[in-house]
């Protein structure tokens, strides 16, 4: 058994060694604390812009290292964070409601670098940035109730096609039909099994004149429901943190009814909150011709009139209206907070869909001089006390904000007023982004501070650091020239590591650094094995130069079953785990994947460096 070792396999360790150096060298470079401006709907941004962004700036006092126009945006590099906080709300006031102002870091790495080879940073992870996680939870309950509903509605509109008297009303799980007569009962069952495949169809105990069918929803079609509403929801929420300018956020699905929210960068916590949890909307009723006289009725008897819904004004002004919607919410295209020109009060312009601007119209030209009603319905998240437990309640605001006579037909763009101006600018957000297909509440919110993402770094690289520091300060004491052998290896797997994630675009997360430190770990077991395996052989007699060869392959086979079972145990992690999970086992996987090739190939390669020149060889330092 021989030390030598082939030219080619030197040249895969080289190889090795300047890809880790150039992959991982944009880490090195430090990010410039940066706001970034976009444009929107019919915005510009060129070279105008830019200077009034400057002469802000530089008005306000706030110093910045460059403004840059590119990508069809514009990217504000400041000093620091502090700097980057002030310049966001001073930007945000002074371009308007036309651009998106978002918090960002923007890169340092040299052209070159990200040009011609495509190496960049890893990103840092939200326990390294800073900002906020939100954890959020869909309503069940709200959607059974909604699914209920529009089952009872097609089932009434059904039947009555059909010529079937019948009671219809929401019952426990699912719809309870009421019918006047057996033949109708079986007819009605032929009909909703049409209407709603997959329900199942129940006579209940018949008495003279009621022959009840209980419309029964397996919770198989219970949970499809809830899995369309969590990806609806998911949408939604991607076009509202986009509409307030996140850059970079992560949103994601956290098992069967919650969803994941991460917004690095973000301070301003309330507003999050408010655009995330909100789900106002807006619907459109005809009011009753006659409204003050019924309204007031209305109001004393406790009872509205068949066909209508007592609303208030937000004035206090009691309003009966139509149980009719014409368009609402779901129906609307696009939403822009304007200025109404007749009034000169705050305005929202909308847009509704074909299928809404139709019904507008077909309305509004029947009913020509009829009062027209706005209603602005708000769900307000609240947590009360009980049995000192926090339970989360809601409460659902719905008050009348317009009614104005229709004075010509109308379809699919026309105004609404009766908004004070922050109610405009924050309905047309959220109109524009799309109304939530369910409630959801704010379960769990971790806030984390720059201050604190630079903490967890400097404790992150320190821990790196030391565990470095101890282990090569261990193996040179105890394995003298090998453990220098030793000490190269794992420096270059360390540089594997950053450069491989760097390559993916992994984020950085501070179990990601834990799961970095523990690949040094494992790396130090597989060389202590090896060389615990060269001492074994020269204890047993063996030359130095064969003893150093047979330790290498004796330890090979050993250290690659422990690290293919370690493997498999982080693809696990990864495969099931969710979060600070992956970023863990992500990292841990890259390790040792890196770790298998350094502890035994590249190793093996240093040293031949050191001992193959040597044709008689002594003793070993080791």
């Amino acid at each position: 058994m021989t030390l030598d070792y082939p030219n080619w396999k030197k040249a895969i360790i080289v190889v090795v060694l300047l890809f880790g150096l150039l992959y991982s060298l944009p880490n090195v470079y430090r990010q410039d604390p940066a706001v970034q401006i976009s444009a929107s709907r019919n915005a510009v941004l060129d070279e105008a812009t830019r200077e009034k962004v400057q002469g802000d700036l530089e008005l306000a006092k706030i110093p910045f290292k460059a403004i840059e126009l590119q990508d069809k945006r514009l990217l504000v590099r400041l000093i620091d964070a502090d700097m980057q906080l002030r310049a966001s709300e001073l930007l945000r006031q002074s371009l308007g409601e036309n651009y998106t102002v978002a918090l960002n870091l923007a890169s340092t790495v040299p052209d070159w670098l990200t040009g011609w080879f495509g190496a960049k940073p890893m990103t840092l992870g939200l326990d390294l940035q800073g900002g906020v996680h939100f954890l959020l939870e869909v309503d069940r309950e709200a959607v059974i109730l909604a699914a209920d509903e529009r089952l009872v509605d097609e089932i009434k509109t059904e039947l009555r096609t059909r010529k079937i008297s019948a009671l219809v009303a929401r019952a426990t799980d699912g719809v309870l039909v009421t019918l006047r007569k057996e033949e109708d009962r079986k007819k009605a069952a032929s009909e909703i099994a049409n209407l709603a495949p997959g329900v199942q169809l129940i006579d209940g105990p018949a008495s003279l004149d009621a022959f009840p069918l209980q419309v029964k929803v397996p919770e198989a079609s219970r949970t499809a429901a809830m899995d369309q509403v969590i990806e609806q929801n998911l949408s939604t929420l991607r076009n509202r943190i986009n509409a307030i300018g996140v850059a970079e956020p992560v949103i994601q699905r956290q098992g069967a009814s919650r969803i994941a929210v991460q917004l690095p960068g973000v301070q301003d916590t309330a507003a999050a909150k408010k655009i995330l949890g909100a789900t106002a909307t807006l619907e459109y009723r005809l009011a009753d011709p006659s409204n003050a006289t019924r309204a007031l009725e209305a109001v004393q008897t406790g009872r509205a009139p068949a066909g209508y819904k007592l609303y208030f004004h937000r004035n206090g002004q009691p309003v009966l209206l139509s149980r009719r919607v014409i368009a609402q919410g779901d129906e609307i295209v696009t939403a822009t907070s304007t200025i109404d020109p007749d009034s000169g009060t705050p305005a929202v312009s909308i847009v509704l869909d074909d299928g809404g601007g139709r019904k507008m119209f077909q309305v509004t030209e029947q009913n020509v001089n009829r009062p027209l009603a706005v209603v602005f319905i708000e769900r307000i998240p609240d947590t009360k006390m009980q049995d000192g437990k926090p339970v989360r309640t809601a409460r659902v605001r719905e008050e009348v904000i317009s009614v104005a006579n229709i004075a010509e037909p109308f379809g699919k763009r026309f105004q609404t007023t009766g908004l004070e101006k922050t109610e405009a600018d924050e309905l047309a957000l959220l109109l524009r982004a799309g109304s939530l297909s369910a409630p959801i509440d704010i379960v769990e919110e971790r806030v984390i501070g720059p201050s604190l993402g630079k903490a967890n770094i400097r404790a992150g690289v320190l821990a790196v650091l030391f565990s470095f520091l101890f282990v090569m300060g261990f193996f040179i004491v105890y394995y003298k020239t090998f453990g220098v052998v030793t000490n190269l290896a794992l420096l270059l797997n360390l540089l594997l590591v950053v450069s491989v994630m760097s390559l993916f675009g992994a984020t950085l997360t501070l179990p990601g650094l834990a799961g970095i430190a523990l690949t040094i770990g494992m790396s130090v077991d597989a060389n202590v094995l090896i060389n615990e395996r060269i001492r074994e052989e020269l204890r047993a007699g063996t030359s130095p130069l064969a003893s150093i060869g047979i330790g290498y392959e004796k330890a090979s086979g050993t250290i690659l079953d422990a690290n293919i079972t370690a493997l498999l145990g982080g693809i696990a992690l990864f495969s099931f785990g969710s979060g600070p999970i992956r970023g863990f086992a992500l990292s841990l996987c890259v390790g040792i994947l890196t770790s298998m090739y350094t502890a035994v190939s590249a190793s093996r390669g240093i040293a031949s460096l050191f001992y193959s020149g040597r044709k008689k060889l002594a003793r070993l330092s080791i």
